[in-house]
């Protein structure tokens, strides 16, 4: 039996995403033939050509044949003037940003190689208030670097001209993601795949139909980590069912596990035949004994199927199974990246900074140290689901045995931990076995910003090979802190990062704003601190989140504890994970949230730290009233009782 793996479009760019080269090693652990592809990077490879930009050029043509020049997107305009010269370049830049064709970086960097449309424009709206960002970011010797942020800007222009241009559905991170995310019904996506595919879905198609006939799998199986994979999942379901309608396709992954546990609509089951909740392993497994005739289909482990009543009408039917645990941690196994092309990866640089860069820019092996998460408490998150709430950790020693595994097969020393949160012992204990083992990597994953990461332990980690670390900084308020159950305060969260920049590890900082009785004078104060913060050194990197009440968090199970009202919602057939609600604080969230970017944009490019906070809002704000040395304070104690 060969089951095919496959990532839809979109992911990441600069590495591929993990969830089939788990589950391709822990089946091949248990005997199966497993085989993965990425259909995700291929596809947009394939749209990045020369013979491509030409079949675009004629779409956009076709679209905006009725326009003058004058009414055309500014993306749209400059890609038709300037057609000859993205024609020109566009496969030396993407050899350039795979790493193959390192010495374009000096014509890229003379700004007349490139044609420099609207993404351009940050460039001279920095200059605007720094003078040379790129000098100053790069200097006279960054020369690969500032090529390599340059040709990403290019990059993002056509992006936007195939999205504008040609297929409204097309984003290089997400892929027709309004159609899946936190949609009741099925209604959008089941129109959009009932008509004609699109020019990206032409692609997507002929893809699938050379891995069919290249692997000739058993079975297919398919991982929708986000909502912006979920159409494309369907149109890989779609094209494999028109090829083989006995095939059996089997969905899972984190958009499905968070949003489709209220699945009522049986018109996915056109697509699809199976779809599996929650870690992967068993119920993957489970169906494939089922399959062989091992076990019957009341036996299958948190799987949804298309059954029929006592009335022969069909229904969604979840079976659960709650007799077959989950597989531990240590037995699941190293991922394999055996199949996927791992030299065709884009290493991008999409911001001027050294932190905020990790995600897009090298590609990483990715691994987890524990299932779930130690903390388990924050009233924000999902913590009544399996991939939150279960807590379970491998062992040192069995880690560094799969890190092992990967760097021979795959070359890489670059580590991305993609825990919900990296658990301090087991961090600690990890990183002391790294070093007694003389295993030289690169690291980086999440923390809870918590008093346990003291400057010597930062230390151990840096020496470890960790260089990097974010964290939930959230609301930047003690008040709203202790309401979220955060566990932190916001100075003991200034120490701990300055800790680990201390140390010599970069720290991102997530953010949050909106969050239940919130107020303005708060969101003020918040940003105040978060000037401090990244002024004093702490964090280097940070990005504001509106806040979202979430069906499975604390928040949304019990939203009068937290001063709230949750909106009346429809009925759920298909997607289910944002909820509205009321705020009886009334606080104007969509203004503060513009005035919070456009400083945070700023502070990360290391400019901006002198003007008042009422500068970066269109309308009046209260002033802060924190003070002004309220940070740096908190590091001098800090400092200080560490030295007593």
């Amino acid at each position: 039996m060969t089951v095919l793996l496959m990532t839809p479009p979109m992911t990441q760019l600069n590495t591929p995403y993990p969830a089939t080269a788990y589950l391709t090693g822990f089946l091949r652990s248990r005997g199966y033939e497993a085989v993965q592809r990425d259909p995700a990077i291929e596809l947009f490879l394939e749209m990045m050509t020369a013979p491509a930009l030409e079949v675009i050029r004629q779409h956009v043509e076709e679209n905006f044949e009725q326009f003058e020049d004058d009414e055309l997107p500014d993306v749209i305009f400059n890609f038709l003037a300037e057609f000859d010269r993205y024609h020109l370049t566009v496969e030396p830049v993407i050899r350039f940003l795979q790493g193959k064709d390192p010495s374009l970086a000096m014509r890229i960097n003379s700004r007349r190689f490139l044609p420099e449309g609207p993404a351009f424009d940050a460039i001279a709206q920095m200059e605007a208030v720094s003078g040379d960002v790129l000098q100053a970011a790069f200097g006279n010797l960054g020369v690969q670097d500032k090529a390599k942020y340059l040709a990403t800007l290019f990059i993002n222009d056509l992006s936007n001209v195939i999205t504008q241009g040609v297929d409204p559905y097309f984003e290089v991170s997400r892929y027709g993601e309004r159609l899946a995310a936190a949609n009741p019904t099925f209604d959008d996506l089941y129109h959009t795949l009932m008509d004609e595919p699109s020019f990206s879905s032409d692609i997507l198609e002929q893809l699938v139909e050379h891995y069919l006939e290249e692997t000739q799998p058993s079975v297919v199986a398919l991982t929708v980590p986000f909502p912006g994979n979920m159409l494309g999942a369907l149109r890989i379901a779609q094209t494999c069912k028109a090829i083989n309608p006995d095939l059996p396709i089997v969905m899972g992954g984190g958009f499905v596990n968070t949003e489709l546990r209220a699945l009522k609509d049986p018109r996915v089951f056109e697509f699809v035949d199976f779809i599996c909740l929650d870690d992967g392993e068993r119920p993957l497994i489970t169906l494939l004994e089922y399959f062989e005739g091992k076990r019957e289909i009341d036996e299958l482990v948190r799987t949804y199927f298309l059954a029929e009543d006592e009335n022969g009408q069909p229904y969604v039917h979840l079976n659960q199974n709650t007799e077959l645990h989950d597989i531990p941690q240590s037995e699941v196994g190293a991922p394999i990246y055996d199949g996927l092309p791992l030299t065709e990866y884009l290493s991008l640089c999409e911001m001027l900074n050294p932190m905020h860069r990790i995600w897009s820019d090298g590609r990483w092996n990715k691994l987890t140290i524990a299932h779930g998460c130690y903390w388990r408490k924050c009233s924000f998150c999902d913590v009544s689901l399996d991939y939150i709430d279960r807590f379970d950790t491998a062992g040192a020693d069995i880690l560094v045995d799969r890190i092992e595994a990967l760097i021979a097969e795959t070359g890489q020393t670059g580590f991305h931990f993609v825990d919900e949160a990296l658990p301090p012992k087991a961090l600690f204990a990890f990183a002391k076995r790294l070093i007694e083992r003389n295993v030289v990597i690169s690291w980086w994953g999440n923390i809870r910003f918590e008093r346990t990461f003291s400057p010597a332990r930062c230390q151990l980690l840096a020496d470890s090979g960790c260089i990097a670390v974010s964290g939930g900084l959230e609301v930047a308020s003690d008040r709203l802190l202790k309401l979220m159950k955060k566990g932190v305060s916001v100075e003991r969260v200034a120490q701990v990062t300055k800790a680990f920049s201390d140390a010599g590890i970069l720290v991102h900082a997530y953010l949050m704003y909106g969050f239940p009785t919130q107020t303005e004078q708060e969101t003020v104060d918040a940003l105040e601190m978060v000037r401090q913060l990244m002024q004093q050194g702490c964090f280097q990197s940070a990005y504001w989140h509106r806040f979202v009440a979430t069906a499975h968090s604390p928040i949304g199970m019990n939203p009068e504890e937290f001063g709230i009202t949750l909106d009346p919602r429809p009925e759920v057939f298909f997607a289910e994970n944002d909820v509205d609600f009321t705020d009886p604080t009334g606080t104007d969230h969509d203004m503060l949230g513009e005035g919070l970017r456009k400083a945070l944009y700023n502070y990360m490019h290391g400019i901006g730290f002198d003007q008042p906070m009422s500068f970066w809002f269109d309308q009046p704000v209260t002033r802060t009233t924190m003070k002004k040395d309220m940070i740096s304070k908190a590091i001098s104690h800090f400092i200080l009782s560490q030295e007593e």
